[in-house]
């Protein structure tokens, strides 16, 4: 799953933007192509793990999609390719050279008003809920 690779690296390319502002991100868009060969699914999950105690921590992950297009080497018509990408003129039959499409980019963040609040410590063991504490035997 390479989603979570890009999660990470546009969790530190936006936290090195942002350290000398002392603001939390409120939120982050990014403009991906449709032949970028990535699952928008899988990225919003990643980066919600990638998030974890850092200024991007409960950021909303806008996603713009791009579509992919092409234009004709031969009489010049611009179309969407579709997925999966059709590479030649339904015109002409000519070859088309990508006009967009495979983009993965920053676009935009939205920073919060207040200051960015401190990364909380995980607490030392696993968690134990009220309920279940009561009936745990004592030795």
């Amino acid at each position: 799953m390479h989603e979570l690779s890009i999660a990470v690296a546009v969790v530190e390319q936006v936290e090195e933007a942002v350290r000398d502002r002392g603001r939390a991100v409120e939120s982050l868009t990014l403009r991906i192509g449709e032949l970028a060969g990535v699952v928008p699914e899988a990225l919003e999950f990643s980066f919600g793990l990638a998030a974890e105690g850092t200024a991007l921590a409960g950021a909303r992950l806008l996603i713009e999609t791009v579509e992919a297009r092409g234009r004709c080497e031969g009489c010049g018509r611009e179309a969407a390719t579709g997925m999966p990408p059709v590479l030649w003129c339904a015109g002409c039959g000519a070859p088309l050279t990508l006009l967009g499409g495979r983009e993965l980019e920053i676009v935009r963040l939205t920073l919060a008003e207040g200051p960015a609040e401190e990364p909380r410590s995980a607490p030392s063991g696993p968690p134990v809920r009220e309920e279940e504490a009561s009936h745990v035997p004592h030795r």
